[in-house]
């Protein structure tokens, strides 16, 4: 383990539940008075969970990837590194990027609740918000990657991460071979949520 420990409640967690409660009141009274299409709502909380949040995220690994010294600077302070490319804020006060490399693969949970760095990676999926997959993770991470169809090496070490409301951390997979000579937009467009969770791998085969 990582050694971050909760030894903090999780205020931050309900302060967003309380705004959630008013945004889905809201969202109701919108839906039933004909202002907008639950389709509608439904893409656009799509848009920032899958595509615009973790798109940030991208930048940041796609960077890393061709520019050495900017993944020195990841590696040192995350943070500002981070910011570098004018992301932060709240949910990214202190973030810590965890290097992907051939002996250990990494892989990032929150077991009390649900921190996560939004202006990197955009809204947590509901799965990671989750009670199994929160308990799985740090029981059974094997299991766990094998759940979302990703095998690794035998001899490849997971390193589960504990996310808290101080820490939060972006996983920086291995560069896929295969890819040598493309831009940092061709190389972001491979980088999904899932492999800055820990959960998925870049593939060549999903450049855009």
């Amino acid at each position: 383990m990582s050694g971050h420990h909760h030894d903090h409640d999780h205020d931050h967690d309900n302060h967003f539940t309380a705004i959630e409660a008013r945004v889905k009141a809201l969202e109701t009274l919108m839906v039933e008075k004909g202002y907008v299409d639950p389709a509608a709502l439904d893409a656009i909380v799509d848009t920032y969970e899958t595509r615009v949040g973790p798109r940030n995220g991208a930048q940041v690994v796609a960077k890393a990837w061709t520019d050495p010294a900017y993944a020195e600077r990841l590696k040192v302070d995350g943070t500002a590194a981070v910011a570098e490319l004018g992301y932060g804020g709240r949910g990214g006060e202190h973030i810590v990027a965890c290097f992907n490399t051939p002996e250990e693969h990494n892989l990032v949970v929150c077991t009390l609740c649900s921190c996560y760095p939004w202006p990197v990676l955009g809204l947590p999926p509901v799965w990671y918000k989750s009670p199994p997959y929160r308990a799985k993770a740090v029981i059974d991470p094997r299991g766990t990657l094998a759940d979302f169809g990703v095998t690794l090496p035998e001899g490849q070490r997971i390193r589960v991460w504990d996310s808290t409301a101080e820490t939060r951390f972006i996983v920086i997979p291995m560069r896929p071979a295969g890819t040598e000579g493309w831009s940092e937009e061709k190389l972001a467009s491979i980088v999904s949520r899932d492999s800055m969770i820990g959960t998925g791998l870049p593939h060549v085969e999903d450049a855009a």
